[in-house]
């Protein structure tokens, strides 16, 4: 599903709550609002429910009909009458439209409309009206829509800003402060000439350096980038972590100094975590420091790898050991591109997302709560677009303090250190996203342990990273060779294990742990002793 277009017609029951969403959203738009109900009005010259009383429902409907019809015509947001889509016109009218439909539970839904007075079907027996309405109208909603947001007792914003996200054409931006500043540009089908803004105005070469699946959408950025005016090159690197090479960036300094990328140049990156690590390093180490672009396509890069200015590279001393902090000029996170990735390597990066949820925004916890599971994967859904930016928004505010990790930025490896260790234990076969998600449930059972979270607080980890479809357990390696892996992690400092605990949700700190604490935690989560 590409991003909505207006105009955006918001569907639902009886007080679901479309007028007030729709008046919401079409402000934050810049656009006009139309209500069909408001268009019938101003028609008969006469109330809705003298309407059904004198012309009857049927007359009423066709009424509803011309009014849809009228409103389809406008750049405007559109509040469907509840019982609209029952009539097969408005249907047809509605098959190429962006249609939501607002969904609420039964009980909140009734709560509503028993406070109102001005609805002809629900009179007499609300609920039993309601229930029949439901089963009714249902299947036509599911008929017309091209998106669901579920609303419930919180206020009508909330559900605007999920239908914002997904808008197309509109972006939601981060910004991430210090002393390189940069934007974090979040929508669906983000323009190329977003990449081209963001490069100097002076720069007339550009190196895109593109995961190899991504071969068509790299030669089409390449395309509008030379139409532009701008010298553009593109190269392909080897799949996954064999990208992360110094023979790989050895070839790519080669290749720059072939195209004479100059100081005003830079160096674009189109790819999952490797690609934007790699790709960053090059830039950082090119003429000491060219320009980088960065456009992440997987989930874990969108919310990781690609914000916060971590460059690197692998060798055999280790993963990451080689490396440089460079921010990019801009990061572009095109939601279009989840589409194609595997749901394992989506679930994997929903681990980092509620990582950021139990060290600093517990409403992530909250909306994966509450979702659908189908919801969570689902790369269209407003969920996701809410996730996203607020992981997003986690990274951002924590570098743009700590740039360089010299104190608060360790909070962002919270169940990184027992993560690192399955990682090496299991010789990296394990997604970086799922050993994150055992990690911090560990790190977890150790606070527990130290009387820093309470058991409650405990499972309420087991819990989102369940719901999010990741284990909580691992029984791989025995505990000796994990403690061997985690003393040789590159934030040990003077032999002792340091871990990002917490002192209660979104309060996390740095604590030393002696060997002998972890087997305790370890036991507790399935570790061979």
């Amino acid at each position: 599903m590409r991003g909505l277009e207006l105009p955006i017609v918001l569907a639902g029951l009886p007080g679901s709550g479309k007028s007030k969403v729709g008046r919401i959203l079409a402000k934050m738009l810049g656009v006009e609002h139309v209500d069909t109900d408001d268009l019938i009005v101003a028609e008969a010259g006469v109330p809705i429910a003298r309407i059904f009383d004198e012309e009857g429902e049927e007359a009423f409907r066709l009424r509803e009909a011309r009014a849809v019809e009228r409103a389809l015509s406008l750049h405007a947001v559109v509040s469907l009458g509840g019982g609209a889509v029952t009539t097969p016109r408005v249907r047809a009218l509605l098959a190429d439209a962006s249609v939501v439909t607002i969904d609420v539970e039964h009980d909140e839904l009734l709560r509503r409309v028993t406070r109102e007075s001005h609805r002809p079907l629900l009179r007499e027996d609300p609920e039993g009206a309601l229930r029949r309405l439901r089963s009714e109208r249902e299947p036509y909603y599911r008929e017309v829509e091209k998106l669901r947001v579920p609303s419930d007792s919180g206020p009508a914003v909330e559900v605007a800003e999920r239908i914002f996200r997904m808008v197309e054409g509109v972006f939601t931006t981060v910004p991430v402060e210090g002393e390189a500043p940069y934007d974090v540009l979040i929508g669906r089908a983000i323009p190329s000439r977003f990449v081209r803004e963001a490069l100097r105005p002076e720069a007339t070469r550009a190196l895109i350096v593109h995961a190899p699946e991504l071969d068509g959408p790299a030669r089409a950025l390449a395309e509008d980038l030379r139409a532009g005016g701008l010298s553009v090159h593109l190269a392909s690197h080897p799949r996954g972590e064999a990208a992360k090479s110094l023979e790989v960036v050895e070839g790519l300094w080669g290749l720059a100094g072939e195209l004479k990328l100059g100081r005003a140049d830079a160096i674009i990156a189109m790819g999952g975590g490797a690609t934007t690590d790699m790709a960053g390093f090059v830039a950082a180490t090119w003429l000491r420091g060219i320009d980088f672009c960065s456009l992440p396509t997987t989930l874990l890069a969108m919310v990781d790898a690609a914000v916060g200015g971590k460059t690197g590279i692998n060798s055999s001393a280790g993963k990451n050991l080689i490396g440089s902090f460079h921010p990019a000029r801009r990061v572009l996170c095109d939601l279009e591109y989840l589409k194609t990735l595997p749901e394992a390597e989506f679930r994997a990066g929903l681990g980092e997302v509620v990582k950021c949820g139990f060290i600093a925004d517990e409403a992530i916890l909250e909306i994966i709560g509450r979702a659908d599971e189908g919801a969570l994967i689902d790369p269209a859904s407003p969920e996701v677009a809410e996730l996203i930016g607020r992981a997003i928004g986690v990274k951002a505010k924590v570098v743009s303090a700590d740039l360089k990790e010299s104190g608060l930025r360790e909070i962002l490896n919270y169940g990184h250190t027992f993560a690192h260790a399955i990682e090496r234990c299991e010789d990296y076969s394990v997604r970086h996203g799922e050993a994150v998600a055992i990690g911090c449930v560990f790190a977890a059972r150790l606070a527990q342990a130290r009387g820093m979270l309470t058991p409650a607080e405990v499972e309420r980890h087991i819990a989102a990273f369940t719901k999010a479809g990741l284990a909580t357990t691992y029984s791989g390696a025995a505990l000796s060779d994990l403690t061997d892996a985690m003393l040789s992690d590159k934030k040990v400092r003077a032999g002792a294990l340091r871990f990002v605990l917490l002192e209660g949700i979104g309060n996390p700190r740095t604590v030393r742990i002696d060997p002998s604490e972890l087997a305790l935690p370890a036991s507790r989560i399935g570790v061979k002793r």
